[in-house]
């Protein structure tokens, strides 16, 4: 079945057969979205083997927080490359602007893959790493508003809230892919010291091969049927122009962005980190209680999202906000102190519960927001600039936190993070009333 076949247009009904193709259409154009995210978890996920290589300090929390400082520098690129591949998309297409962008994540993973150690070239082995964390940072920049707005476009116009959560089930899969990789080597075939001397190579090459099969996937990618309208009415001269237009719109999805970017991170970047420098589990327990939590979110991703197709995206995002606000300090005040693996995957899950408020729904509420001739760029920049700040500075502040002694502080930063998008989700309206899907300019 190609995923070049028409789709149904109808907005009553659900036709099994148009369910199949829209899911794998979606799968397809979101094959590249979960490399992207496996590439950029793999670095999170074997900085724990790999920093001692970039980074000549003997205290292993310093060489930390320096890998997790290239983590977060990369997020400040992420800018950059929503505008261009945004702007390419809503220029040229999504396909194309998807295909491009999955081929800068392949050189980035290589160039990981292949770079020498610090004791072999000195300050360029840090430097050369920082390049490339550059080069993914501009391609999963591209990668998310332009992949939120395909999803959206090619959904269901009733169930774009079930599709946004299949489509995330594919970005925490990325995740939850790197984690399986890591836990292969530990029992399988390499030791911590074989880990540590050349083993973390492995999943960046693995990364780079994955991207390459991914460009090709994309290359028969069904263009949406919204751009192609939009696509004969707009001029294109006049898309910053339009874009200016939704100055105000940008700003909310700012909003709305905080406080889920930050509680995403916190529980998934930065909660390995958590469990072995903080809670004191063991390599083996922080990779399977990381992994089994991530599996439980993918499985709450689209039963979140059909629900707010029926409920609407409004009071899931309240929940989210209110939960977040009061929980998010006791949870993780109480796991910081569990010593069991079996207390702290359930701790995790109750939290994934309460983000998953915000997960399953955010690509189609943000594109909700949008008219079709800048959908991409009204997604994606904003969302980047709020994911660099919020986002990608999760380990950085947590591990500053905790190197003062104050770990604690940490959890009241998250929890102010989700109060500030709890003010947004109560005075937005509901975008599933008010959506301009259908709106070209």
């Amino acid at each position: 079945m190609s995923v070049k076949e028409n789709f149904a247009v109808t907005t009553d009904g659900f036709d099994a057969a148009d369910t199949r193709k829209r899911v794998k259409a979606i799968l397809v154009g979101s094959v590249g979205n979960l490399i992207e995210w496996y590439d950029v978890y793999a670095y999170s996920a074997f900085a724990l083997y790999f920093a001692g290589s970039f980074f000549p300090k003997s205290d292993p929390a310093a060489q930390q927080l320096a890998a997790a400082s290239l983590f977060a520098v990369a997020f400040l690129v992420r800018p950059i490359g929503s505008v261009i591949f945004g702007y390419f998309a809503d220029k040229h297409g999504r396909r194309t602007a998807l295909t491009m962008s999955v081929l800068l994540m392949c050189f980035g993973s290589l160039l990981i893959a292949v770079t020498p150690t610090y004791a072999t070239i000195g300050v360029g082995a840090p430097a050369i790493l920082a390049l490339a964390r550059i080069l993914q940072g501009l391609s999963q920049g591209g990668e998310y508003g332009t992949s939120a707005t395909y999803l959206s476009e090619i959904s269901h116009p009733n169930r774009r809230g079930f599709y946004s959560g299949v489509w995330y089930v594919t970005l925490i899969g990325g995740q939850l892919s790197a984690l399986l990789v890591l836990l292969v080597l530990q029992k399988v075939f390499l030791t911590p010291d074989q880990l540590k001397d050349w083993g973390w190579r492995i999943p960046f090459a693995i990364g780079a091969l994955i991207s390459i099969y991914a460009f090709y996937m994309r290359r028969d990618m069904h263009e949406t049927e919204l751009f192609k309208q939009a696509d004969r009415i707009v001029k294109k001269d006049s898309m910053w122009a339009l874009l200016g237009q939704n100055w105000k719109t940008m700003i909310l999805v700012v909003g709305i962005t905080i406080g889920g970017t930050s509680a995403f991170y916190t529980y998934t970047t930065y909660m390995q980190k958590f469990l072995k420098l903080s809670v004191g589990l063991t390599d083996d327990q922080t990779t399977m209680v990381t992994a089994g939590s991530l599996l439980f979110a993918i499985i709450l991703q689209p039963l979140y999202g059909a629900l707010s197709d029926k409920i609407g995206r409004k009071p899931m995002l309240i929940a989210f906000g209110l939960a977040g606000t009061l929980g998010t300090y006791p949870l993780l005040t109480t796991l910081q102190t569990t010593k069991s693996p079996l207390f702290a995957f359930l701790l995790i899950c109750i939290a994934w519960m309460i983000v998953s408020g915000y997960t399953a729904l955010t690509a189609t509420v943000k594109a909700e927001m949008f008219p079709t001739a800048v959908r991409a760029m009204g997604v994606g920049i904003p969302y980047a600039l709020t994911a660099a700040i919020f986002g990608g500075s999760v380990d950085s502040i947590a591990l500053w936190f905790k190197s003062v002694g104050n770990e604690s502080g940490f959890y009241w930063y998250a929890t102010g993070c989700i109060f500030v998008s709890l003010l947004f989700y109560i005075f937005i309206p509901d975008t599933k009333a008010n959506s301009k899907m259908e709106r070209a300019i």
